[in-house]
């Protein structure tokens, strides 16, 4: 790249190691590039690595007044469960982040994504956690078509706190 940045990944990846690498590697380049938009989506991101300082410490250097982020999921219990570090992230840059829920989406028939007007990373084996990654715009644009459905039939979800009275 002209800027020094390095290239971000583009092909077929194969494996959970190298999926978790790519999507790290994709947040920091939206983080080194100011990208304005991220969309996340997958059943319960359980396997995802939202958890680790790696990832946490690329979505801090990413958010900024202006920034969106979305995430779809059928449920956000594992994110819960296993993700401590990025539930506290998102507790903090809540005005930033918009979680949805798309219920009644068979578990293999759930996108597992991450969409930006950049570039794109999508899983389309979940079990042997296979898939694309690159910035071609005809991938970016069927990923986001492939969110949009479930994205319109989904509901708020995973509130940033539970207020009490």
């Amino acid at each position: 790249m002209a800027d020094g940045a390095p290239a971000l990944p583009q092909g077929r990846f194969e494996g959970r190691e190298q999926f978790q690498q790519w999507l790290l590697e994709g947040l920091g380049a939206a983080a080194r590039q100011g990208w304005v938009e991220l969309t996340l989506a997958d059943a319960d991101f359980a396997d995802w690595p939202l958890g680790e300082r790696a990832v946490v410490a690329a979505l801090q250097a990413w958010a900024r007044p202006g920034r969106r982020f979305v995430m779809l999921a059928a449920g956000y219990d594992e994110v819960r469960r296993r993700h401590a570090r990025f539930v506290q992230w998102r507790m903090q840059w809540d005005h930033l982040v918009t979680c949805r829920a798309c219920k009644g989406v068979d578990r293999q028939d759930f996108p597992s994504a991450l969409s930006s007007p950049h570039w794109s990373l999508r899983r389309l084996d979940t079990l042997r956690c296979s898939g694309w990654a690159g910035p071609e715009a005809a991938r970016r644009v069927q990923t986001q078509e492939l969110l949009a459905e479930p994205l319109r039939r989904s509901t708020p979800a995973f509130a940033a706190s539970v207020l009490g009275l």
